[in-house]
């Protein structure tokens, strides 16, 4: 069953309590060097195995809800991180599959818009929230840059080795600036294979793109700013921006599946002009426009003629019908009904049903001008032939580009109430493990940092993302493999709307503790890594449908450029 424990769980719970140190005396017989009376014990000597975890507490040793394991020794702690770590993935892989099936179930809008976002960025909060929650101002101040590692690794690593690993894996061969579905035969050329996405992924990198402004709003002051009331205001005014993207992002997602829809419908109306163009064309010879590449209005006088199968002087709905009908557009799934309503609104200016010579002259003419002046090629004379192709060709693009979702099969499975009590199990599983464990996991990275000396930053940085992202990266890297531009698309802007959460909503969490708590904010060099990856990747992704394998190399380079700068700026040049 998918809303229960796996048995490793259970037995890793087990071992947290099983791997713990007992202290005893030593009972010697070996007299005191006074004259009194011994019961021969005596003060014995603190031993501390650094494999073993304590119960007891200790000055060092503070136990998570007083009862969960804790140590101060290297190889327990990372025991620890380890064990937490796990269970920090089951959680967001029980939130991630949970949120899957609810979606499967009541579809988008407010469910795909607002609740799944949020469930998919939960661990990452959790873990953010309770690192400066708990404890004094100071203790807060040093355990909340684990919240800032997680923060900044979980944004750098999805956008650098995620990303790169997808585009390798799900890598095609590249014809015309597009990838050709499920042909991967040029192996790993730089230029000759890589992948294409539609449009649609293209703004999700704008969006993510925007989504850093809050950073840029509360890093500015820092720096140009020495007042601590200065300072403080640009963390307020951060959150604020910050939460008000949050909500137009999840607005946004709400209405985004009917927008979708909207486009998709533009272009297929956009396919049926083309191909109603092309056809007038078949029958006109190639002449519809005179000498000066204007439409000729006596040639497309005598199309209507063909078209007007009753002669009657005008073209009723049946007659459109038939025409569009006999177009036969294989390449997409069109609805004749709809296509022949949208086109008869085109060329109906009378509002009676029926199509006039003179309002099909204009109709025809203004499609026409439209292919001229979307088509690549130069129109000089009479001859239509060379733009219409140019303008067919560049529809087919966009329509592909588009993510048409037609050709896919939707497969049944369980019936939606048992779909939706999984559903609820698996997200309540996941809340309940991440709510408990992320504290205890905090604090075994905050002991690990003291053992072993490495600033929390990098531990975190590097660790928890792949706790908290290890499931949507793996899933990420399966789905890319299918080797399709809508599995391909549906990846990225899967990767740039995670980023999007973590910038937004993780950093509203991260700003509410700041200015609650009034910590000091004080990660330029952190700041500065988010911006640079965001940025370049967002470039990258923003103008561009399709990326060739070169740009993988380019991605897996920003991840240890990442850890190498805020290491030279913070421990070399001092920023922090």
């Amino acid at each position: 069953m998918a809303n229960k424990p796996p048995p490793h769980t259970l037995l890793l719970l087990c071992l947290l309590i099983l791997c713990s140190a007992v202290h005893g005396r030593f009972i010697t017989t070996s007299a005191s060097s006074s004259d009194l009376i011994s019961d021969g014990v005596h003060e014995y000597p603190q031993y501390s195995s650094p494999f073993l975890l304590r119960f007891s507490a200790s000055d060092s040793c503070d136990q998570t809800y007083g009862f969960l394991p804790c140590t101060t020794t290297v190889l327990g702690n990372l025991f620890l991180i380890l064990v937490y770590g796990y269970l920090m993935y089951l959680a967001a892989t029980f939130l991630s599959g949970g949120s899957e099936l609810l979606l499967q179930t009541l579809g988008p809008g407010i469910i795909g818009g607002l609740f799944l976002p949020i469930l998919g960025a939960l661990p990452d909060a959790l873990l953010i929230l309770v690192s400066g929650l708990s404890g004094s101002t100071e203790t807060a101040q040093e355990q909340v840059s684990v919240g800032m590692g997680l923060l900044a690794g979980s944004t750098v690593m999805l956008l650098t080795t995620v990303w790169g690993s997808c585009v390798i894996v799900g890598k095609c061969d590249l014809q015309d600036s597009l990838a050709i579905d499920n042909q991967d035969t040029k192996g790993f050329s730089l230029t000759g294979s890589g992948i294409s996405t539609d449009i649609w992924t293209s703004y999700a990198a704008r969006i993510m793109a925007i989504s850093i402004i809050p950073f840029i709003i509360v890093q500015l002051p820092q720096v140009l700013l020495h007042s601590t009331s200065g300072r403080r205001l640009a963390v307020l005014i951060s959150l604020i921006v910050s939460v008000l993207l949050l909500i137009s992002y999840c607005t946004y997602q709400i209405f985004q599946p009917w927008i979708q829809r909207r486009r998709l419908d533009y272009f297929k109306h956009r396919h049926v002009i083309s191909g109603i163009l092309k056809l007038l064309k078949q029958h006109a010879l190639g002449r519809l426009l005179t000498n000066d590449g204007e439409p000729d209005p006596e040639v497309i006088k005598k199309l209507f003629k063909m078209i007007d199968i009753d002669n009657d002087g005008n073209i009723s709905y049946p007659e459109l019908r038939a025409l569009i009908v006999g177009i036969r557009f294989d390449e997409i799934d069109l609805d004749a009904d709809d296509a022949v309503q949208k086109v008869m609104n085109d060329f109906d200016t009378s509002n009676n049903d029926l199509i006039d010579v003179d309002e099909f002259v204009k109709g025809i003419s203004k499609y026409l001008n439209e292919a001229k002046h979307s088509a690549t090629s130069r129109v000089a004379g009479p001859d239509t032939g060379k733009f219409l192709n140019d303008y067919d060709q560049q529809i087919k693009r966009q329509h592909y580009l588009s993510g048409d979702q037609s050709d896919e099969v939707v497969e049944g499975g369980e019936s939606p109430r048992r779909i939706m009590y999984k559903a609820i199990s698996m997200l309540v599983l996941g809340t309940i493990i991440a709510a408990a464990f992320a504290d205890p996991l905090v604090d075994a990275v905050d002991n690990f940092s003291d053992a072993t000396g490495i600033p929390t930053f990098f531990i975190s940085f590097i660790a928890l993302p792949l706790a908290t992202n290890s499931s949507e990266a793996v899933s990420a890297i399966i789905f890319s493999s299918r080797k399709r531009l809508r599995t391909a698309s549906l990846t990225f802007s899967e990767i740039y709307g995670a980023v999007t959460m973590n910038n937004i909503l993780c950093l509203s969490v991260f700003l509410a503790l700041v200015y609650i708590r009034g910590l000091t904010w004080d990660f330029s060099a952190e700041v500065l890594v988010i911006l640079i990856v965001c940025i370049v990747m967002s470039a990258f992704a923003s103008f561009r449908t399709t990326f060739p394998l070169w740009t993988s190399s380019v991605a897996f380079i920003l991840y240890p450029f990442s850890l190498a700068l805020v290491y030279v700026l913070d421990y070399v040049l001092g920023w922090s």
